[in-house]
Formats: C-alpha cells, structure tokens, sequence
C-alpha cells in the first residue's frame, strides 16, 4: 500500500513538473525591458538603496507575450552621490521582475539616468554637477544580460 501512494506521489510530481516547464518561457539576453519609474530616484540615495518600477510594455518571446505591461519590477542604485569619499554619477540597474507573486532575479545593464538642467546656469554651461534627480513616470530603459526564466 505504501508502495502504491509512493508511486502516486511520484507521478503526481513528475506531471507537475512537466506542466510548469511547458508554461515555463524564457526571455533571452540582450531583450530591452523599458520601466516607468513610481517614485522619486536622486543621485543622493545610498547605494544599494532600491526602487521600484513597472514594466512600460509587453515583452513577447516568439509571438507570445511573456511580461505584461504593469508588472512590477525592482531595480538598485549602484552608484551616487551620497558618500562623499566615493562619490560618481548616478547609475542605477533593475534587479528583479514580480511574476505572478513571486520575484525572480535578472541581471541588466547600469544605466547612469539624465535629467534637465534645474537652472538657467545649468542649462547654458551643462548639468555636470549636483544633484541628479529622476522624478516619477520617468522611462527608462535596460538590457538583460543574462537569460530569465519565467
């Protein structure tokens, strides 16, 4: 008897397994995610701090849409301002895409955000100093590196 359940828990999860592999899709390295960011990004955030995003339009893989516009996505600061010893521009990433309730990690490239000049004196001689700051429903976009699996 114990055999029998065994091998029906067995079966069960080889069938389970090969369900989720074929609903499974993966997005291949070098696809453009564009974000729309929802809060405020400035290059005096901490590094590491993270902020978070929504996928502005559909990524298809082959014809069949894998990544919904809306969804949320995380990114990570890599770089700013805000320590003064090691001070740089700022560079942000995206680090993780929210698919259906769980987060999956990717990896994409560091983009370094550009906002207008704040002034006229920034605008005329170039906004190379300050503070950087990307205000919300600002798009941005990024490059996979690696291959996610969905």
């Amino acid at each position: 008897m114990i055999a029998h359940k065994f091998i029906l828990f067995s079966v069960t999860c080889c069938i389970a397994s090969a369900v989720s592999s074929l609903n499974a899709a993966t997005i291949p390295a070098g696809t453009t995610l564009t974000v729309t960011t929802v809060g405020l990004i400035t290059s005096r955030d901490v590094v590491g701090r993270s902020w978070e995003a929504r996928i502005a339009q559909n990524v298809s893989v082959r014809g069949s849409v894998v990544l919904r516009a809306g969804t949320r996505a995380f990114g990570r600061i890599t770089s700013s301002r805000a320590n003064p010893r090691r001070s740089g521009p700022l560079g942000v990433e995206l680090a993780l895409i929210e698919v259906n309730g769980r987060r999956v990690p990717i990896r994409t490239n560091d983009i370094q955000p550009t906002a207008p000049p704040q002034t006229v004196r920034q605008a005329r001689y170039g906004h190379t100093a300050g503070t950087t700051v990307v205000n919300p429903q600002t798009r941005l976009q990024f490059q996979l590196l690696q291959p996610v699996t969905l």
